[in-house]
């Protein structure tokens, strides 16, 4: 391992073992950190020094960038029984006008917001691959290439999972005109992914995995193909999929397969560690506690959940079966991993009509339950060394503004609550490092007014004539 070539002093910084004065960080080259000390004395003479104190940078664990550019366009009443399903084909005809050169700076602005935020990683969940009329680019990866190079440009570290769709329902129903951009078979699904992996190899702010976009749209050998064809070129890497998110699939899973979803994928896939079961929504208490048990990672998206109208997940039950969590923006109508926590614990207090249901009587201060989870789940989701200021971790962290009215005065222990459950004027996220560079710093990101202006030129080609 290369010898440390940086150094971060920060008064208050969170590490695994709770709150600690006087942190030294260290990291190499390579963005990596080589050294974790609490409670220095002499602090390095080139260490630069944190304005505030310091927190793991956030994992995101869902998203499809190119509907950020959409958001607010479908607050109207579609039809009748507007629902997830109408919204769908809002989205459909949005998607037809996506270019590469515009999804390149639609995800751009995207990733400079996720910064912003504190979001440091970002799991791509990436559907739309061919041009519009569903004809292959010459490189098969060419709107996933765009993407991943915007990850790159932004500075945000990336696990790309391109998807896998096949059918517009069960039964191998056939594809319908306006999923035409999505469609590959298991063996066009493996070559785009060489070729990205070629084109795009990893690193340590890279990873690959795989997205079979559910079990509506893809086959059981399918499933099995990529998978196997993932372990070939990077054994144990995450596997993401969409699971009962609507009642109207799980109704339709039932008639299609004889289970619900969640339980049909436990009983016919070895779902461990590496999987992300994105929503899982609808899950009876028996999916409940064998989800929990398998150790797979919900793929929790509450902002885009409550959005759509999808319900809410059982939160209290899953955590008390000691079930592992992340968080995702998933549509992107918001982009605040803040906002994400806070609704999944109002949510359930929506539910029990009770405060703090989500503490736990080892964890009492339910932020803190929270914060950490996020932190850890997220962090297995992306298949990366993320979440987490120790020795062998990337090198991602927030600096926090100690003067913002929410931290101001409090004292550490009311940091995180003060920070998620505190909505008072501009974020609270002064500056961001990943991979030991700085790439936001006083809420301004390193190159926030170009990516911005390739949006705006993007948005108005997007919109015009719409």
């Amino acid at each position: 391992m290369n010898s440390p070539t940086k150094s971060f002093f920060a008064a208050h910084a969170l590490l695994p073992d709770g709150w600690r004065t006087n942190v030294l960080l260290q990291w190499n080259d390579a963005g990596t950190l080589v050294a974790v000390t609490p409670d220095v004395r002499d602090v390095p003479a080139d260490a630069m020094h944190a304005a505030g104190p310091v927190v793991p940078g956030m994992p995101n664990l869902h998203s499809h960038a190119f509907q950020r550019a959409m958001a607010g366009l479908t607050e109207y009443r579609a039809n009748p029984a507007d629902s997830f399903w109408s919204w769908r084909e809002l989205m459909y005809r949005f998607a037809s006008r996506i270019t590469p050169d515009t999804l390149g700076a639609i995800a751009r602005w995207l990733y400079v917001e996720m910064l912003k935020a504190g979001y440091t990683s970002v799991c791509e969940f990436h559907y739309v691959h061919h041009a519009a009329d569903g004809k292959r680019h010459a490189n098969p990866a060419e709107l996933a290439q765009r993407v991943v190079d915007a990850a790159s440009e932004t500075g945000i570290g990336m696990t790309m999972l391109p998807v896998l769709y096949q059918y517009s329902g069960f039964n191998a129903q056939p594809p319908r005109d306006d999923q035409r951009r999505f469609i590959n078979t298991a063996e066009q699904f493996l070559d785009l992914l060489s070729a990205l992996r070629r084109a795009r190899p990893e690193h340590g702010a890279l990873r690959y995995g795989v997205a079979p976009h559910s079990l509506r749209a893809v086959s059981e050998a399918s499933l099995r193909a990529v998978i196997e064809g993932l372990d070939a070129l990077s054994p144990g890497a995450p596997v993401h999929i969409h699971v009962a998110e609507q009642t109207a699939e799980v109704d339709a899973c039932v008639a299609a397969l004889g289970a619900r979803p969640v339980q049909w994928l436990l009983d016919h896939f070895d779902v461990s560690a590496r999987w992300c079961v994105v929503h899982a929504t609808h899950v009876d208490a028996k999916e409940t506690r064998a989800l929990a048990t398998s150790g797979a990672i919900a793929g929790l998206c509450l902002t885009t959940e409550a959005n759509l109208g999808d319900g809410i997940f059982p939160a209290m039950d899953y955590l008390d079966a000691r079930g592992a969590f992340g968080i995702g923006s998933d549509s992107h109508i918001g982009v605040d991993w803040r906002a994400e926590l806070r609704l999944l614990e109002y949510g359930q207090r929506l539910l029990r009509r009770e405060r703090n249901v989500l503490a736990s009587p080892r964890t009492a201060q339910v932020a803190d339950r929270l914060f950490h989870g996020a932190l850890e789940g997220g962090a297995r989701a992306t298949g990366r060394a993320v979440g987490a200021l120790e020795r062998g971790a990337r090198a991602d962290w927030i600096v926090l503004d100690a003067a913002h009215p929410d931290i101001a005065e409090k004292t550490s222990d009311k940091w995180l609550s003060s920070v998620i459950f505190c909505e008072h004027g501009e974020t609270p996220v002064r500056d961001v490092v990943v991979g030991g560079e700085r790439v936001v710093h006083d809420r301004r990101h390193r190159d926030e007014a170009r990516h911005y202006a390739d949006y705006r030129n993007a948005l108005a080609q997007l919109l015009a004539d719409a």
